[in-house]
């Protein structure tokens, strides 16, 4: 069997700066970042697509915030598990489309996944996820901002590290199978263990952990992690800005304590990746959307793994 692979897409992917965040930009976005896929997917690749939520899930809250007296409210958790399916069905329409136009058999469904987060502990419930729009100066809203990356503040929510998919026994076996598996859709639905059972956590898991955890319960030997630049770069936005083409997981650590990659964007995509490759993963590829087939074949992108 081919080794498999976890394609890990951002929600601004599908919500491009400048533009409307409708359905309709949504389908085209997505059409045109999941081109790459039907190749890899006539090759026989299992594959997983894990997608971030950012920008919906904010817009879920706003909905159900402004509604309140005429809708009942959604907590977080919720909102999380609309917006997993509303991208997941998306994700299903285009990818789907374009198996069919090259020729493809392979099915593609969505999984509902919840993600086991940390215990509840000091810190493991601070608000540093940003969702939502951006907005050009602190809102006056009852809710925390933060500024993110120099793009504008958005409101940030609680982001506890996920530990487990309960679902993975299913999702490796659709992904062995050779379905395409959307999965862990927004991090996962976050839940904690609380008296035997499963208890939904007001929060939103970051999608590149995710990932990271899907990847290594179904034997994926891959993450494809796609975002808004071509390649990892360090002293980003100053003069010397330069390029990263590989890593190993010291020197990605070495980088993170130097403080040279952003919390909001790219500092856990870099943790994330350590994660899975100290773990048993073979490599994780940083690129965008555009770069993805080059970068799938070694000639674009940036590469961490255990030899950089």
């Amino acid at each position: 069997m081919p080794e498999g692979l976890v394609v890990a897409l951002g929600g601004h992917t599908l919500v491009r700066a400048g533009e409307p965040a409708g359905i309709a930009a949504q389908r085209r976005n997505l059409r045109r970042a999941l081109r790459f896929l039907a190749e890899v997917a006539g090759s026989g690749c299992p594959i997983a697509v894990v997608h971030g939520n950012g920008p919906q899930v904010g817009h879920a809250l706003i909905r159900s915030e402004e509604a309140l007296g005429k809708a009942y409210e959604l907590p977080l958790d919720v909102c999380v598990a609309q917006t997993q399916g509303e991208i997941g069905y998306l994700i299903q329409e285009s990818l789907g489309d374009l198996l069919r136009a090259a020729g493809s058999e392979r099915r593609v469904v969505t999984v509902v996944t919840r993600a086991v987060v940390e215990p509840c502990r000091p810190g493991a419930d601070t608000p540093r996820k940003p969702v939502g729009p951006f907005y050009p100066s602190p809102p006056t809203r009852p809710f925390p901002v933060m500024e993110d990356a120099g793009r504008g503040y958005r409101r940030v929510v609680p982001s506890p590290r996920p530990l487990e998919i309960p679902e993975a026994p299913v999702i490796r076996t659709l992904f062995e199978e050779g379905v395409v598996v959307v999965a862990a859709g927004g991090g996962g639905i976050p839940v904690r263990r609380q008296q035997g059972s499963l208890a939904g956590v007001e929060a939103v898991v970051d999608k590149d952990w995710a990932a990271s955890v899907l990847a290594l319960a179904i034997g994926a030997g891959r993450i494809l992690d796609l975002t808004a630049v071509d390649c990892v770069k360090l002293d980003f936005g100053g003069e010397h800005e330069r390029d990263v083409r590989g890593l190993t997981p010291s020197e990605a650590r070495r980088h993170l304590e130097e403080g040279q990659f952003a919390a909001g964007s790219m500092r856990p995509k870099i943790e994330a990746a350590v994660h899975f490759v100290e773990g048993g993963g073979r490599e994780v590829i940083i690129t965008s959307p555009e770069r993805a087939g080059p970068a799938l074949r070694g000639a674009a992108g940036t590469r961490i793994a255990a030899q950089g």
